[in-house]
């Protein structure tokens, strides 16, 4: 499984970007997509997930900033942002999860990271 992230770049403070990660395999196959980010010099930290129902969970920091959505139609992973920070500024990852009948069969799947530069 491969996933492609895309749509990262560099913006002012207060500007918008949207992320988008397409899967070599239907969206409807995972059962969690989500974002993570990884700032440098800190650890990785999760920005949003998304389940296969559509239920949403966003990081305090982000929430009423970010929205995490799915197209199944287009098999894409998106993530809004809007009213981006400095403190933003990072290497955003897709991840894609399946969850077997126990852990030993759970498989995680990461794309390549997309750089966002905020600038104040």
């Amino acid at each position: 499984v491969q996933l492609q992230a895309s749509g990262g770049g560099q913006v002012q403070s207060g500007g918008s970007l949207r992320l988008s990660c397409v899967p070599s395999v239907r969206v409807s196959a995972f059962n969690d997509m989500g974002w993570y980010r990884q700032a440098p010099g800190k650890q990785r930290e999760l920005v949003a997930t998304i389940t296969s129902g559509g239920s949403t969970n966003h990081a305090d920091s982000v929430k009423g900033r970010f929205a995490i959505s799915r197209d199944i139609a287009a098999n894409t992973l998106y993530l809004q942002m809007n009213s981006l920070k400095p403190e933003d500024t990072a290497v955003y990852y897709c991840n894609a999860a399946t969850r077997g009948p126990s852990p030993k069969y759970d498989r995680d799947y990461w794309g390549q990271g997309t750089l966002v530069t905020v600038s104040s």
